[in-house]
């Protein structure tokens, strides 16, 4: 054997043992569908400030009441500390761990006035609000119901503040990818908080 095949042999084994390394990583933190990062829409500059629930818990799970049932009752939102000069709000809940290769959105509402600082549950959306269309296609909240089997599923239900007092928009015919993209070049405050669920 001369220097050059000694070389690619041994090239060829660490390349082996790299690949299988490589998918032995990947097989840990993957699941049967892939998984990759989904960028948040947020801006780096944007304040954070504080939203809770009282149907809700930051970092724990969905009741199994809403859990792939068809809940379309939103969870009951609260905020306060948002910036100066936020102009309205906006509400989603939105599952970064969908097999979709782009996310989920479950909800989306805009225009939301600046006066408010509760939103969802049974209660009237406010005045000038547009509740716009999911993923599903609905103009309204439908609840998680991650695939079975599938890895759990973390949903981001943030509260937006943004700097205009509407992004003007309608809600039918605008995509959550649309709607999305126009509001993140208005996000000046984020208040988020992350549910899981899992079948």
């Amino acid at each position: 054997m001369n220097k050059k095949t000694r070389i690619t042999v041994a090239g060829v084994a660490s390349a082996a043992v790299f690949s299988a390394g490589a998918a032995t990583a990947y097989a840990a933190c993957s699941d049967r569908f892939g998984h990759s990062p989904i960028r948040d829409g947020i801006p780096r500059a944007a304040a954070h400030f504080h939203v809770s629930s009282p149907d809700l818990r930051d970092g724990g799970v969905f009741p199994a009441a809403d859990v792939c049932t068809g809940a379309t009752t939103p969870p009951r939102l609260t905020w306060s500390g948002a910036p100066a000069g936020t102009k309205s709000y906006a509400v989603e809940m939105f599952d970064p761990d969908a097999p979709t290769g782009s996310g989920f959105s479950h909800w989306r509402a805009w225009d939301i006035p600046a006066t408010a600082s509760s939103f969802g549950g049974q209660a009237a959306v406010p005045a000038g609000t547009v509740v716009g269309q999911n993923d599903f296609g609905d103009p309204h909240f439908d609840g998680p119901c991650p695939p079975t089997g599938d890895i759990a599923h973390h949903y981001r239900i943030r509260v937006l503040a943004l700097d205009v007092p509407s992004i003007g928009l309608p809600s039918a015919g605008t995509s959550t990818a649309y709607s999305g993209f126009v509001m993140g070049g208005h996000i000046v405050g984020v208040a988020q908080m992350t549910v899981s669920a899992q079948e």
